[in-house]
């Protein structure tokens, strides 16, 4: 483009300079023009074919680019027609997919109608055969009517009326067996909570948790313990907390009181002092003072031992405490910091038959009865105050609720927490872990066979394995099988109901029929 400009500046220069030259004189004007007619023919040359070249440049470049634009369309147009034969292929697939399910949806069409005229045939047929039984019940309801002498409407009046009759005397027996039952159940609830309120206060058996017994080495010993005027005695309940009974028992002391640590106190102290045989005001306290020393350790020692034999750690040291002082705790006789380490390693057990992580499975066992050691103290169920000094004392959410709900306070929510219900109840259970007086033991079996006799169709009952299993007999001639089950059944929910008992009582129907003949 610069090229053309330059040629018409040159084609502009020549005719300027001939028109310059007509002044000048004819006979150099004549060389000039022809000069001048040279040179702009000379140029006109140049620029024409420099014109030619940069129109064939011009022609290459656009051929180049057009060359360049039909690979790129050509490429453009080859991707495109991939992407529709894709497209054209997953069109194709999915119409052979509708036709398939046009094809089943005909089939099903079909077999609906199938189905609807044979439906159609059965509706016809149920209709002839419905005609026909009410033609039957009319014919029967006509000779009814002229058995009985009555009319439709007579004998609906007299049916109503008798289940009437029949129906307000089962209520009003109904009614009866349930004021009969809410005055029962009312009455033992009452004497369940008196009972709960008496345990609180004396424990389940006074006699057995309430009361320590220090021999003598004679009875005027008894004096010396007295003091004169009973100032030795007067200092050694007031330095302990617990009574001390003195009667006609030969060469014994009884120590009588519900904190069972004071108790033991009591009682290092009391044979201290006879075996030292100084006994005074002065020395009663100092002697306490050491024996409530030596408790403290052995308590605290007892716990150490307990953590250390299950292996456990990261146990605060107030619960080891409060572990150590169990060893002082009884229930039915059963010591309660041994029943703790029993639940403990039972939970460990089932614990790795299960997968579970057995050391947090034995943590909960060991700290389930952890509320019994202060329960004379604080106000609740031991559940619930075990469960309170978990979690004061920085024990884990499983570990709490596993306390809480070992006795049904809290519904059991985990397996560590039914792995502790269920290690607390063998260990409860096992024989000779636990004893009862006669009488509650009589007891139990006089209302297991009451309650198993109280069902309609049963001939007599046994309770046998020290109440741990009840035999029922019942008539074949009143109870089925299927009756049988559902006895059984419901046996054992009026026993859950209304006893108390550690364990579980297999209750097992037994159903026969004999046959007997003889041979004449």
């Amino acid at each position: 483009m610069q090229n053309i400009w330059m040629l018409v500046l040159t084609l502009l220069a020549a005719v300027g300079a001939y028109f310059a030259g007509s002044r000048l004189n004819k006979k150099d004007s004549g060389l000039i023009v022809r000069q001048s007619e040279e040179l702009a023919s000379k140029m006109l040359e140049d620029a024409r074919r420099e014109a030619e070249t940069i129109t064939k440049e011009a022609e290459l470049k656009a051929k180049a680019e057009i060359i360049e634009a039909k690979a790129g369309h050509d490429l453009e147009i080859t991707e495109k027609k991939k992407d529709l034969q894709t497209f054209e292929k997953r069109l194709q697939q999915k119409e052979e997919n509708l036709d398939k399910k046009f094809g089943l949806i005909e089939q099903k069409e079909l077999d609906n109608l199938k189905k609807e005229q044979v439906l159609s045939a059965k509706e016809q047929s149920l209709a002839v055969k419905d005609e026909e039984l009410k033609k039957a019940a009319d014919v029967q309801q006509a000779k009814l009517e002229e058995i009985s002498g009555m009319s439709p409407a007579e004998a609906k009046k007299e049916l109503m009326d008798s289940m009437e009759d029949e129906a307000k005397h089962d209520a009003a027996k109904r009614i009866k067996a349930i004021e009969e039952e809410a005055r029962e159940t009312a009455d033992k609830k009452a004497k369940e909570i008196i009972s709960l309120a008496v345990q609180r206060y004396a424990g389940e058996y006074v006699a057995e948790k309430t009361v320590s017994v220090v021999p003598l080495p004679s009875d005027e010993m008894k004096g010396r313990i007295i003091g004169r005027e009973g100032r030795n005695i007067r200092a050694l309940e007031a330095a302990t907390g617990i009574d001390l009974i003195i009667d006609d028992t030969p060469e014994a002391v009884i120590l009588s009181g519900f904190n069972p640590v004071r108790r033991e106190v009591a009682r290092i102290s009391l044979e201290k002092l006879i075996s030292d045989g100084r006994i005074h005001p002065g020395r009663i306290e100092e002697v306490v003072a050491k024996a409530t020393e030596e408790v403290d350790i052995g308590i605290k020692e007892a716990g150490e031992r307990a953590v250390f034999d299950l292996g456990v750690h990261g146990i605060h040291p107030e619960i080891i405490k409060l572990i150590g002082r169990l060893k002082y705790r009884t229930s039915y006789t059963q010591n309660i910091y041994q029943h703790s380490l029993e639940v403990a390693f039972i939970c460990g057990i089932m614990a790795a038959e299960l997968g579970v992580n057995v050391k947090q499975a034995k943590r909960a066992g060991l700290l389930h009865d952890l509320g019994k050691a202060v329960d004379h103290e604080v106000e609740g169920s031991h559940a619930v105050i075990g469960a309170d000094l978990a979690r004061k004392y920085g024990e884990s959410v499983k570990i709490v609720h596993a306390i809480m709900a070992h006795h049904e306070d809290e519904k059991p929510n985990s397996v560590l927490a039914v792995l502790v219900q269920a290690a607390d109840a063998l260990s409860g259970a096992r024989p000779g872990a636990r004893r009862e007086m006669m009488e509650t033991y009589v007891k139990r079996l006089e209302d297991l066979e009451r309650i198993a006799t109280s069902f309609g169709g049963v001939t007599n009952s046994f309770a046998i394995q020290a109440g741990r299993e009840i035999r029922v007999m019942v008539s074949s001639d009143h109870v089925t099988d299927e009756q049988s089950l559902i006895m059984a059944r419901d046996i054992a929910k009026k026993i859950e109901a209304e006893m108390t008992y550690p364990g579980q009582i297999k209750v097992n129907v037994i159903r026969e029929t004999r046959a007997v003949e003889y041979a004449r």
